[in-house]
C-alpha cells in the first residue's frame, strides 16, 4: 500500500480518498459535474456517461441510481428543501426540481429551446443553482452562452435577472457556480474575470473577491466559509505557471485564504487534480470534490488511465 496523502494546512488538512467511491463492475462513470448531500446524510453524485445520478453513503458504498434518460447534459446538483435536487442540465438549457427517488417535481425553461446567446433572459446553457432555504426561492446562473442571474419564486415564478458581459462590478463573464450564506447573500463565481462577486437578493452588487484563479465550483458551509475550486491554467499562455490550481480553497468572509487544499498542480499523480467542478461538504467538515476530469484533461495528458473524477476529502480531526 502507497503512503497516505494528506491535502490542505494546519486544521484544513484532508485525508485523499480518491478510490472512496465503490460502484458494480457494471456501474460507473465518464467524469463527476457536481456533488450534493442531501438531509438524509446520503451523497447525490451527478455524472456524466450512462448513469446521471449515483447515490451513495457516506463510507462510498454505492446504494442506486435514478432512471436513465432525464438528462442531457449534467452541470450541477443544489440540495433543495425536504431532500430534493435542483440539477442544472448544460445541453438542454434547464433546471429540474428533483425528488430523492428521482422524480421530476418541476422544470425551469424549455428543453432544447435556448434564448438569445448573451440576450440576458433564461436560459442558454446554464450553470448552478442557490436556494433560499428560508423562502425557497431559486436563483440560476446562466451561463456558457449567457451572462446573468436570474431569481425565480419557490413555483417557478421568474422575478427578476441581472447582469450582462463584461468586467465591471454586475457584469459576467462566464457566470459558472452560485451559492447563498446565513445572511441571504449570493455569491457567484464569475470565472473567466477571476473573481466571486456578492449581490443581495434583488441583483445590487456589494463587493468582490479577487483572489481566486477561474473559479469552477463553489459552495458555501454553515460557518460561512466558502469552498472554491480552482482550474488552473488555460492554455499554453499559462501553462507552466506554478500556485495558480487546480485546488480547494478555503475562504474566510474577509477574503482570507485559510487553506489550499491540493497545491501539487496539474495531473493525475497522488495528490495532483485537473478540474474541481463539484463540491459538497457534510456536517463532519468533509469535502466530496467532482472533477470533469476527462473534458479538461484529453488536451494535456498523454493517458487517460488512473484519471480521476471523484473523491473524498476527509477532514484530518
Amino acid at each position: 500500500m502507497g503512503k497516505e496523502i494528506k491535502l490542505g494546512q494546519n486544521k484544513y488538512t484532508y485525508r485523499n480518498l480518491i478510490g472512496w467511491a465503490k460502484t458494480p463492475d457494471d456501474i460507473g462513470w465518464n467524469e463527476i459535474a457536481g456533488v450534493a448531500v442531501g438531509s438524509d446524510d446520503l451523497i447525490y453524485v451527478f455524472a456524466r456517461g450512462d448513469y446521471h445520478m449515483l447515490v451513495f453513503d457516506k463510507n462510498g458504498n454505492y446504494l442506486h441510481t435514478w432512471e436513465q434518460g432525464i438528462f442531457k447534459g449534467p452541470h450541477a446538483i443544489t440540495p433543495g428543501p425536504d431532500n430534493t435536487f435542483y440539477c442544472t442540465d448544460h445541453f438542454d438549457h434547464t433546471v429540474r426540481w428533483m425528488s430523492s427517488e428521482g422524480q421530476v417535481k418541476m422544470t425551469l425553461g424549455t428543453p432544447d429551446k435556448p434564448s438569445a446567446v448573451h440576450g440576458g433572459k433564461p436560459f442558454n446553457k446554464p450553470t448552478d443553482v442557490a436556494v433560499d432555504q428560508n423562502t425557497g426561492d431559486i436563483f440560476v446562473t446562466d451561463g456558457y452562452m449567457n451572462s446573468a442571474v436570474h431569481r425565480f419564486s419557490h413555483e417557478g415564478v421568474h422575478i427578476l435577472s441581472w447582469g450582462g458581459p463584461g468586467v465591471d462590478p454586475g457584469e459576467f463573464s462566464l457566470p459558472h457556480n452560485i451559492a447563498i450564506d446565513n445572511d441571504g447573500y449570493l455569491y457567484v463565481a464569475d470565472r473567466e474575470n477571476h473573481r466571486i462577486q456578492v449581490f443581495d437578493q434583488n441583483g445590487s452588487f456589494q463587493h468582490e473577491y479577487t483572489n481566486v484563479h477561474r473559479p469552477c465550483a463553489l459552495r458555501i458551509d454553515s460557518n460561512g466559509l466558502m469552498y472554491v475550486g480552482e482550474l488552473g491554467f488555460q492554455g499554453v499562455v499559462s501553462q507552466l505557471v506554478p500556485n495558480i490550481g487546480p485546488r480547494v480553497s478555503i475562504i474566510d468572509r474577509a477574503g482570507n485564504r485559510l487553506a489550499k487544499v491540493g497545491e501539487n498542480g496539474f495531473g493525475t499523480k497522488p495528490g495532483q487534480m485537473i478540474a474541481p467542478h463539484g463540491i459538497a461538504i457534510d456536517k463532519e467538515g468533509n469535502i466530496y470534490l467532482g472533477e470533469v476530469s476527462k473534458t479538461a484533461g484529453s488536451n494535456w495528458l498523454n493517458s487517460m488511465e488512473n484519471i480521476i473524477s471523484l473523491r473524498k476529502l476527509q477532514l484530518v480531526i
